[in-house]
């Protein structure tokens, strides 16, 4: 036999009944029945129940182990007894007799338990990070990071894509963030840099003649943290294709993504890549203050400020005087209650805003039916969720509906529209700005009776970002977002540069590298009005990949640069390997990136990405467990020729 095990813990069924076996792992839970000991023992695999009674001739020995201690058994299967069979354990139907025992390792007081579902501080679970990742949900977290990277590569491969490895020792390049600086000890006074992405390498790689390029890349950047960003180094899907345009790249890496979701998503719907949206930068700012929507959530802004203009509302009269200033609504259907428009200003209030003005719609006079019909409208949009089933009756007729919930409401919506009774608008700015303005409001959002909107104003850079979040909220409190589905949208029409609104200066909006569109006839006009072929893929509020058809013309980067203030020098000095490459006959190109932490993290239903990252920093990029970031050695500075200035 085996010196450690002849099975997993996963692997012994019924079928077993009779064999002598041995299984390794860790004490996952004892319990002591009148005597008798039961030991849960744990592999990666699975769970499989033990149990040693006063006969055994190690019970003594047996008595002695606790949880997590790694331990080796030698037994007889058993069949359990058929009412205590356990249906949810793939070995339920059997248990393990101990007659032998030894202890492979001990386990001290356990600073966090493994078994169970407590909570613990982040703190404490980087620390103990190996027993942080016995835990169940760590062990499936990760094996399905493994499957969704295993499921990529092979999807590249089947579209005749190469996996190739760029270096991680470079020279540093600014592309948006901080470097990670690396001494030279050939070379004293000089640095390396650790790459922020395989940027330039695979853009060379396509002047060298390799027509696709795939890798699964590591990439660092000296960040500050999010919950749905490491501040350290991160993985992602880095892809680059020569002789394309940009809907080749849409068209390679659509599929792939789909597949990934639909094999690793739990059955939630997942559209067909031609049916994903094409939104340009400035409709997803305009339409949902982000330029990674949610498209699960309905909600749609909307510019009103035709109805505030010369209105008696003097806030919104007196902003629309002043020069790139709007008034945008936000819908908000089932959301016409005091209560609720209370407590969005509230949010707004809390986000730093005075607040946010709100319009709800009810209906003159008592009509019970209405009433009725309204609060059963308002119970079953915020019990359910969009998808599922569900049956109630009419409280005033006793009839039975069933069907889905979407289904259900457009039947309520129906009756409702139905009835005979008058629209009121309510609140304050329905009273500054009258009957006619607020009709006119309702009609052009789309709402009815028991609906509100909420309005916000100035210039739209000031306040897009708080208005796409209290979209989200809204969403969220009157349950519009439909959580069976990952819902993707490309994103594209990126402007190249925008201008400082106190100096007037022109730079780079976004990515530099970026072939303008129209080529080097766009740059001779308004830079403003410059956009790149860059685009980006939002997944359920999250930016899962970024791309671009690249600049590979020099003379069109040097335009570029130069109305950004960088004169061709300093081109060459910064990029002038990439560029250099480019005079010997470099092929129109274009790629994108692929966050292979985000991708997890939406499949796994995780919040924050470290729960799907093995050896995460903190939110102060630090590694508790490795004690990193460290001080160096004397000899280490010296043998590099550093010194450390003290900070103030």
């Amino acid at each position: 036999m085996h010196a450690y095990r002849s099975h997993s813990c996963a692997a012994l069924t019924s079928a077993n009944v009779g064999d002598n076996v041995r299984l390794s792992g860790w004490v996952h839970r004892v319990r002591d029945h009148g005597g008798v000991l039961f030991i849960d023992l744990r592999d990666h695999y699975g769970v499989t129940q033990v149990l040693c009674d006063p006969d055994s001739p190690v019970f003594s020995d047996v008595e002695k182990v606790r949880s997590e201690w790694c331990i080796r058994i030698d037994g007889n299967v058993k069949a359990r007894d058929e009412s205590l069979i356990n249906p949810m354990l793939p070995t339920g139907e059997i248990e393990v007799y101990i007659r032998d025992m030894e202890v492979l390792g001990h386990a001290a007081e356990l600073p966090l338990m493994v078994f169970g579902d407590q909570e613990y501080p982040e703190e404490t679970r980087l620390t103990y990070r190996y027993l942080d990742l016995r835990r169940q949900k760590m062990q499936e977290n990760m094996k399905l990071r493994s499957d969704v990277v295993s499921s990529i590569r092979k999807r590249m491969w089947d579209q005749e894509f190469r996996e190739y490895q760029t270096p991680i020792i470079t020279a540093s390049s600014p592309e948006g963030a901080r470097d990670f600086l690396v001494p030279s000890r050939l070379h004293p006074g000089k640095f390396y840099a650790l790459p922020q992405a395989p940027q330039q390498f695979k853009q060379l790689l396509m002047v060298s003649g390799f027509d696709k390029y795939f890798q699964i890349a590591p990439c660092f950047r000296d960040e500050d943290p999010r919950a749905d960003r490491s501040p350290t180094d991160f993985y992602q899907l880095d892809i680059e294709m020569s002789f394309v345009e940009q809907q080749d790249v849409f068209d390679t890496i659509a599929p792939v993504l789909a597949g990934v979701f639909e094999e690793f998503g739990g059955g939630k719907k997942v559209d067909a890549p031609e049916t994903w949206e094409q939104i340009s930068y400035r409709d997803a700012a305009l339409w949902y203050g982000s330029d990674k929507p949610d498209l699960r959530n309905p909600i749609k802004m909307q510019v009103v400020s035709d109805h505030f203009r010369g209105s008696g509302f003097a806030i919104f009269a007196k902003l629309l005087e002043q020069d790139g200033t709007e008034i945008r609504a936000i819908p908000a259907p089932t959301g016409g209650s005091r209560k609720f428009c209370d407590r969005m200003n509230a949010y707004a209030q809390k986000e730093g805003l005075p607040g946010m003005g709100y319009i709800f719609w009810r209906a003159s006079g008592g009509n019970k039916e209405l009433e009725a019909l309204l609060i059963q409208k308002k119970n079953l949009a915020t019990s359910y969720a969009p998808g599922d089933n569900v049956s109630f009756r009419f409280d005033l007729t006793g009839e039975k509906v069933s069907g889905e919930r979407d289904e259900v409401l457009a039947d309520l919506d129906a009756r409702i529209s139905a009835l005979d009774f008058e629209l009121e608008a309510a609140g304050p700015l329905a009273k500054n700005i009258g009957p006619e303005r607020t009709e006119a409001i309702r009609q052009q959002l789309g709402l009815g009776v028991g609906d509100a909107a909420f309005f916000l104003g100035g210039k739209p850079k000031a306040f897009e970002a708080i208005a796409g979040r209290a979209r989200n909220v809204i969403g969220e409190e009157l349950k519009l977002i439909d959580e069976d589905r990952f819902a993707f949208a490309w994103i594209v029409d990126f402007p190249i540069y925008e201008a400082d609104e106190e100096t007037g200066k022109i730079d780079f909006e976004h990515n530099p590298f970026s072939m303008p569109q129209g080529g080097m006839e766009a740059l001779d006009g308004d830079p403003l009005k410059v956009l790149g072929y860059q685009y980006d893929l939002a997944c359920n509020g999250y930016e899962l990949v970024s791309g671009a058809i690249r600049n590979h013309r020099p003379e069109i980067m040097f335009k570029a640069f130069e109305i950004a203030g960088y004169d061709e020098t300093e081109v060459r000095k910064r990029f002038g390997g990439m560029v250099n490459a480019f005079q010997y006959g470099a092929p129109p190109h274009g790629g994108c990136a692929a966050g292979i932490d985000r991708i997890v993290m939406l499949l796994a239903g995780e919040q924050n990405i470290r729960e799907v990252i093995l050896f995460p920093m903190n939110q102060r990029a630090e590694d508790l467990m490795m004690d990193a970031p460290s001080d160096p050695t004397s000899d280490q500075l010296m043998e590099l020729g550093l010194r450390i200035i003290p900070q103030d």
